[in-house]
């Protein structure tokens, strides 16, 4: 904060000064507070403090030195100084970067580096119970339950005991009060062992091999440097950028590996632990609060050596951070959608930069601004040409729906059918495709036509027959499926249109009775390991026909499957998304290189009805190039990125005319420059979301204009939301709903 003057005799003596403190609260600015007499605090510094009728955490974000005289009676004293390792100056600098870039607030980009606000400080000791006396006088089936548990006399965790023995903590405390067991504090676990980067080297592959060498320069370097890993699905790059996580580990500093998809990474834990001899870290949102806490206290100690987590994994306080990885680089869910719009490939090679440490991208399919500043030569590209053991790449061929489709209210056609058949005869794996979850995208009334809509969104209701509820995707409302038709009363009228992965399953059991079939959707997803453990399953060949969304384009491998058939391959193509075509290209060819990655060759179908589309020709000729040079020279003709940038605005409110009306008064006041396009306000395409209407503002520069300055100068100049009303900055926008 600035302030006028300084003014020393006005602090009470027991002030040693003023210091500027950030606080997790969506705020921009930081908040003065007077330092108590022998605390010594510096930037950094993680402190509580007291903000209104609350005492919270935050951190110190500059000396204040001139603090303004004027307020030396209202300031209040920091807290306390909490013993935990201080936020580094490369890590406040990428927090304010952010918060500046997404025009987001500091306060709400700072939260996330403090495990989202959560108990901060030493590790709470866990309590242990052990059996030290007789048998109670008073005996219960559940007191003899915990006592042969604990027959051993070993201390055992007080929660876990409880839960083995299914009894509440009440009958833990009920023979504590007795003398029969007594609470103990557990341990502390020892750190987790440090990796080694010559547990198991790979014998890797010529190709390999210059890669894996070029990881090692790259890593030992030690300063700023992006390469990206372009390698075939199967081709090894995961084992690749293996070799520069075991030259960090050299050096003693950490490495950092974002996921797209932390849930579903079972597969890779294990690979890396083959390689290190040990699992790295994880960082999830799945974890409990205790790991959570765990975790984030050896990440900030620097006892994780590597750790791999999704997106938020990136705003952790490091102590060495020595290297990031990218996975799948390409993977739109590396962009935050909720709170902080982010994007976490594009801020990791911000902090890499900050940092002044390599960072390596990694994708069969890079985006299209990754592969632009590759072959601009701003990234070192490291190519992988072929798939590891000499396996030849899938066989792709398209099903023409117009001339060979399958029969009405199916939708296997014939030949993918029969290709099937063949798979399960020769015990291997099928994968039908369709990013689509449910049973039916939409339900009707046969009698009089209703649809049936959500009530408080512009989306149909889709049919999941697995739960027996229509449900909305965008705000989770749901209802049970009726027998009546709520608008004319029919009964038993209500049919499906269109197929999800439910009915794809129904179909594909009729015509393959025998087949064991398996469902792989994020609807159905009850635990991060249930969703591993039929990952498990399909590994190991207890699964003869795999029925997918996009779930199953996430990296996994299945060594049994060589046939993927993908139901409906225009899925993506018609939403008016500029980026359909790169998405709808990266997910095709992701999904069907799942195939024949170990044994056989693999063979794709893609069922559609646009056989001669530019992604589906490139696809079938196995022609990336083609693709990315006419998607780079469109995008370059229209100016969307990388070529320019965009932000979108969207307001909402309640009601229609209000959102409407404060729309169109923010665009009447946007400042004019040339080298700018403001484009609305429009309704947005998904114009009701939680009973919220909204419009849109689209933003549109050219490259070289600082479009959050822009921004920023606009709304600093723009009428207030008042009421109900939102305004929701995306700069940078993945999603044009």
């Amino acid at each position: 904060m600035d302030h006028p003057a300084r003014a020393d005799s006005l602090f009470p003596p027991q002030s040693s000064g003023v210091v500027d403190v950030l606080v997790p609260v969506a705020l921009d600015r930081a908040y003065s507070y007077k330092v108590p007499r022998g605390l010594d605090l510096k930037p950094g510094d993680v402190v509580t403090v007291p903000l209104g009728a609350r005492d919270v955490i935050g951190v110190v974000w500059a000396e204040n030195p001139n603090p303004d005289p004027r307020l030396h009676n209202r300031l209040k004293e920091v807290g306390e100084k909490l013993d935990v390792p201080a936020l580094k100056q490369e890590l406040r600098t990428l927090v304010d970067w952010v918060a500046n870039y997404t025009l987001s607030a500091r306060g709400m980009v700072m939260k996330m580096t403090l495990r989202m606000g959560e108990h901060l400080g030493p590790e709470r000791v866990r309590l242990g119970v052990r059996l030290i006396g007789d048998v109670p006088k008073r005996m219960t089936p559940a007191r003899g339950r915990l006592i042969e548990i604990l027959s051993d006399r070993l201390l055992h965790g007080k929660s876990d005991a409880a839960k083995q023995a299914g009894v509440s903590a009440g009958v833990i405390d009920g023979l504590v009060d007795e003398g029969t067991l007594v609470v103990e504090p557990m341990a502390r676990a020892l750190p987790a062992a440090a990796p080694d980067p010559s547990f198991c080297e790979p014998d890797f592959s010529p190709d390999q091999r210059s890669a894996a060498d070029a990881m090692r320069t790259f890593a030992a370097k030690g300063d700023f440097h992006v390469a990206l890993i372009d390698g075939v699905t199967g081709s090894g790059k995961t084992e690749v950028y293996f070799e520069a996580v075991a030259e960090t580990v050299r050096r003693g500093e950490q490495t950092l590996i974002l996921m797209p998809e932390i849930a579903l990474t079972g597969q890779f834990l294990d690979r890396f632990a083959l390689r290190f001899g040990v699992r790295p870290l994880e960082w999830h949102s799945e974890m409990t609060p205790r790991s959570r806490a765990r975790n984030w206290a050896s990440i900030a100690s620097g006892e994780a050596h590597v750790v791999v987590g999704a997106r938020s994994a990136l705003f952790l306080p490091y102590s060495k951070l020595g290297l990031i990885i990218v996975d799948e680089e390409h993977d739109q869910a590396y962009k935050q959608a909720e709170g902080v719009h982010y994007h976490a490939r594009d801020m990791a090679v911000v902090r890499a930069s900050i940092a002044k440490i390599p960072i390596v991208l990694a994708s069969a399919t890079p985006s299209v601004e990754t592969e632009v500043n590759a072959r601009k030569g701003r990234y070192q590209r490291i190519v992988l040409p072929s798939r590891f053991g000499g396996q030849h790449m899938p066989h792709i061929e398209a099903i023409d729906l117009r001339r060979e489709g399958p029969m009405r209210g199916h939708f296997i056609a014939p030949r993918l059918a029969e290709a099937v058949q063949i798979a399960i005869d020769r015990k291997e794996q099928a994968l039908l495709f369709l990013n689509r979850r449910g049973y039916a995208p939409l339900t009707l009334c046969r009698s009089c036509g209703h649809r049936f809509s959500c009530n408080i969104c512009d989306a149909w209701l889709v049919d999941h027959r697995f739960r027996q509820r229509l449900v909305c995707h965008h705000c989770g409302f749901s209802t049970p499926r009726p027998h009546l038709c709520p608008h004319c009363g029919a009964e038993e009228s209500l049919a499906a249109i269109g197929p999800g992965v439910e009915r794809l399953q129904e179909e594909a059991q009729k015509l393959f009775p025998d087949a064991r079939t398996m469902v792989l959707s994020s609807d159905l997803i009850t635990s991060i390991d249930a969703m591993r453990a039929e990952l498990t399953e399909i590994a190991e060949g207890r699964v003869d026909i795999i029925i997918g969304t996009q779930l199953v384009a996430k990296g996994h491998n299945f060594p049994r499957l060589n046939l993927v058939g993908v139901i409906d391959a225009d899925l993506g193509l018609g939403n008016g998304d500029p980026r359909a075509a790169e998405r709808t290209f990266q997910q095709l060819n992701q999904v069907i290189g799942r195939a024949g990655r170990e044994q056989g060759r693999g063979l794709g179908y893609l069922q559609t009805h646009q056989p001669e589309h530019p992604v589906m020709k490139a696809l079938i000729a196995a022609d990336r190039e083609a693709f990315y040079g006419a998607e780079i020279e469109a995008r370059e003709r229209a100016g969307y990125p990388p070529f320019g940038r965009l932000a979108s605005l969207i307001i909402s409110a309640g009601d229609r005319p209000t959102a409407e009306g404060f729309a169109r008064k923010l665009a009447s006041v946007a400042p004019i420059d040339e080298r700018i396009q403001v484009l609305g306000p429009a309704e947005a395409p998904l114009a009701v979301i939680k009973g919220r209407y909204r419009f849109r503002i689209l933003v549109k520069s050219a490259r070289n204009v600082d479009m959050s300055g822009y921004l920023r100068d606009w709304l600093a100049h723009a009428p207030k939301t008042t009421g109900n009303l939102k305004l929701q900055v995306d700069v940078d926008p993945q999603s044009f709903l």
